[in-house]
């Protein structure tokens, strides 16, 4: 989630003094020290949940709504955070989610993104697959 950082000192009109300027610097650099803090922030946080998080991988809660259930909360908690899961097959950033499948009582495991303007699902494990966290995307303007 490392949201580029524009400088304001590309900002700085051509008549601005020698004060301005070193306050527009002074900001910069501590704007960047606090983008430095927040990636490492949520570096930790992304390991952290990944570990906590494997924990349900290869497991299955044995029906369909219990299944739905946990994935809603995992990618709830994921969502808060600005994480999403990596999808398995294209490696594209995904929603957790629980689809019904025919002959699994417990529906499926798949990953649902947008690919080339398209919504496509991946996946289709009766477990928990195993999960990878990365940044959310940002939204693309509509």
């Amino acid at each position: 989630m490392n949201l580029p950082i524009s400088q304001l000192s590309e900002h700085l009109d051509a008549s601005a003094t020698d004060a301005e300027r070193a306050l527009v610097t002074d900001a910069d650099q501590a704007l960047a020290g606090l983008q430095q803090e927040l990636n490492r922030i949520q570096r930790s946080m992304r390991l952290t949940l990944q570990e906590k998080l494997q924990g349900f991988v290869g497991r299955t809660l044995g029906s369909l709504e219990l299944n739905m259930r946990l994935a809603k909360l995992i990618q709830g908690m994921l969502d808060q955070h600005g994480f999403r899961v990596r999808c398995h097959q294209c490696g594209h950033p995904a929603i957790l989610r629980v689809s019904p499948r025919k002959g699994m009582n417990g529906g499926a495991f798949v990953f649902d993104h947008t690919i080339d303007g398209r919504r496509t699902f991946h996946g289709g494990s009766a477990q928990v697959p195993a999960i990878t966290l990365v940044a959310k995307p940002q939204r693309n303007a509509k």
